[in-house]
């Protein structure tokens, strides 16, 4: 369907002050502009009226880590990331379980037990944690007490999550004695780890309404306040782009802006796109199909079988 947006190009009257406010709401509804004409016709009254700064807010928001590593979301996040199929993951997985020659301490099991729906951790790996973070980030990444985890829907937790069975062996330290997959894999599920024991990240965020006659328009921005886990690790996202922080310009209630332009925009709603391999993990998890030793095998025969096919990671 077709649906139209107008975004205003407003300042205080300096390019350092220029900013981006998108149309929100007409005579205080949501807006809806589904033509050309409709759009056409917002813009021409909008030359006619001033663009005043109705509100400003600021809050403080807080970002929380992403638990440590189950199956699922260790199959979803290496195909987000690393582009690797749940096949691949898990074998690569197997491999850092089941032991790698180290150098000197000989050949050690690198990470915990990888199948698995728990994100449980065992108390002295959270002690050992904490006395990373401290010592590599400060007390200040430290939470008061160690997180815990809870999950959605029914859980055997017969395993603890997926984390190395050692934090102080930093994937740098390990990096000549793996294969390049085998390092790309550890880290992820190292950094994982120590992420999901730090405190969250703060953002200072604000909220500039302006109204011009019936219409309102909206800027919305914020800054990293502290950066909390996100020094470590951030989650990957399903067909999104990463957040983009805007910074906005320092304005007060009843200030009047100048617009420099307005932009109508088309654009079209989208059908849901096809899965990858991640999203397919998700839904298999959500709705309950299989345990997490038959995600990637569930995987690998529609593909085998030839139910589906994978063109550009989608299937």
């Amino acid at each position: 369907e077709e649906y139209w947006s107008i975004t205003a190009t407003l300042s205080k009257g300096t390019k350092e002050t220029t900013f981006e406010a998108e149309l929100i709401r007409v005579n205080n509804k949501k807006v809806k502009i589904s033509k050309e004409e409709q759009a056409k016709e917002i813009l021409e009254k909008l030359k006619s009226v001033d663009f005043i700064v109705s509100d400003v807010v600021e809050k403080e928001r807080k970002r929380t880590p992403a638990p440590p590593f189950t199956t699922s979301t260790l199959q979803q996040e290496a195909s987000r990331k690393l582009g690797f199929t749940a096949r691949k993951t898990m074998s690569l997985a197997q491999e850092l379980y089941e032991g790698l020659d180290i150098g000197a301490d000989g050949t050690v099991g690198l990470i915990t037990y990888i199948r698995t729906d728990s994100t449980r951790v065992a108390e002295e790996a959270q002690l050992a944690a904490a006395n990373y973070i401290q010592d590599k980030y400060g007390k200040e990444f430290l939470p008061n007490k160690p997180p815990i985890y809870k999950k959605k829907g029914a859980v055997q937790d017969a395993h603890e999550a997926i984390r190395p069975t050692s934090v102080v062996r930093e994937p740098k330290v390990l990096k000549s004695h793996l294969k390049r997959d085998q390092y790309r894999l550890y880290k992820l599920i190292w950094e994982r780890f120590v992420a999901s024991q730090m405190k969250p990240a703060i953002f200072d965020t604000v909220t500039i309404n302006i109204g011009a006659g019936d219409y309102l328009f909206r800027a919305t921005g914020s800054i990293m306040k502290f950066p909390g886990f996100m020094m470590v690790y951030t989650e990957g996202r399903d067909d999104e782009g990463e957040e983009k922080e805007k910074s906005l310009p320092q304005v007060k209630k009843d200030e009047k802006l100048i617009v420099t332009k307005l932009v109508p925009a088309q654009h079209f709603t989208k059908p849901p796109s096809p899965y990858t391999e991640a999203m397919l993990v998700k839904a298999m998890e959500e709705n309950g199909v299989g345990r997490p030793s038959t995600y990637a095998p569930t995987i690998d025969t529609i593909l085998r079988r030839g139910y589906v096919v994978l063109q550009k990671k989608r299937l």
